[in-house]
């Protein structure tokens, strides 16, 4: 049998008309909705990366999560909405990004609860390939549903952040700068976003593609209109269906390529698209990142750190609010007469400051040469 994808024309935050799609799709595909029982918790993860306003494109957008929200109280399902986003996870953190986000008022207009525990839970995933535990935001773990909200956009690490990479948002805050630590390489980091995906294993992944974001995802990029929904039982599916798309060819994705090495996903012919046709979209393909580091050439390591891509702080744009120095796993970062400084030897060039800076002060430069020799 083959893995069905639902694509689903939808090109306005009206919660109204998101509701309609959600109910022809599972009204279409009612296996989906096999297993979740009235009375019974499920947990909406969204992505909340960063203190976003909605029209930023930066995180899910409120109108997506409201319909969401409604359709599962319809079913008599306990609604809870929630996220670990970048940076401490603290309840006074949650409520700002909340707040920001929209999401407060989500939870006023429908009564759905805002996460605010902010303890973690060890799970076992003893098939894990690169990582055999996690840790897990407790009301993941102590829901009986999980159903993800990612949002579609590039990803200057990853190349693109969809379904597998959302879950990412499952480990508590600060946590998920051990993995970067840990796994500096992009095969063995996606991997181990395979392994979450995995041992996590949300019932329903229903992806914000109304507007998404091209360039410098996932928070520093330029929003795109693509009018779509995308909801799959299948992440690894759901991936390689929104990143065609969006013109970007699944195989140069590393979540993509290594679960097809794993025998997880196959490519794009091996499944059922319901609802609209690929075909139906013209859209100008998305600009998306470089992000392969290593040089092919055995050539000095002191030349090859010069060839490395690299953070630059915009002086004019940084607020000196510390983010990026608070966020980078390694320690890289430091003041230097108040603006932020990078120690080339300890970056780890996973770009988590340019990710989670509010103000857009730090962009990615890449040397011409070193951008010739890389693989």
């Amino acid at each position: 049998m083959k893995r069905k994808v639902a694509l689903m024309s939808c090109t306005e935050y009206d919660v109204i008309k998101i509701k309609e799609a959600l109910e022809e799709t599972f009204r279409d595909n009612p296996e989906w909705l096999e297993g979740f029982t009235a009375g019974e918790s499920v947990f909406l993860k969204l992505n909340l990366l960063l203190k976003k306003k909605p029209q930023e494109a930066v995180t899910t957008h409120p109108a997506i999560v409201e319909a969401v929200v409604r359709f599962f109280q319809d079913r008599q399902l306990k609604v809870i909405i929630g996220d670990s986003p970048g940076g401490p996870y603290l309840p006074s953190r949650l409520k700002n990004i909340y707040r920001v986000c929209g999401i407060e008022d989500v939870a006023e207009r429908t009564g759905a609860e805002l996460n605010y525990d902010v303890t973690e839970t060890v799970v076992t995933f003893s098939s894990g390939k690169v990582v055999r535990s996690f840790p897990i935001i407790t009301p993941v773990v102590k829901a009986d549903k999980v159903v993800s909200l990612p949002k579609l956009k590039t990803h200057m690490m990853m190349k693109y952040t969809g379904a597998v990479k959302n879950l990412f948002g499952t480990i508590p805050g600060l946590k998920k700068a051990d993995y970067h630590l840990k796994m500096p390489e992009v095969t063995n980091f996606a991997d181990m976003l395979i392994d979450l995906a995995l041992c996590v294993k949300p019932s329903l992944h229903i992806m914000d593609a109304i507007v998404g974001m091209e360039g410098a995802g996932p928070s520093n990029g330029i929003s795109r209109q693509v009018g779509a929904l995308l909801i799959s039982d299948d992440p690894f599916a759901l991936d390689v269906v929104a990143t065609s798309l969006v013109g970007i060819r699944p195989e140069s994705v590393p979540t993509i390529t290594q679960a097809q090495k794993r025998g997880l996903m196959t490519n794009i012919n091996d499944l059922e698209i319901r609802g609209e046709s690929l075909n139906g979209w013209k859209l100008k393909p998305f600009k998306t990142p470089q992000i392969k580091e290593k040089v092919n050439f055995p050539i000095p390591e002191y030349i090859s750190r010069i060839l490395r891509p690299k953070p630059i702080f915009k002086k004019d744009k940084c607020i000196g609010c510390g983010e990026c120095i608070a966020n980078c796993p390694p320690k890289a970062l430091s003041w230097d007469k108040g603006v932020p400084v990078v120690d080339l030897d300890a970056c780890i060039r996973c770009f988590c400051c340019q990710e989670l800076c509010p103000q857009g002060a730090i962009k990615v430069k890449r040397n011409i040469l070193g951008k010739f020799l890389e693989m």
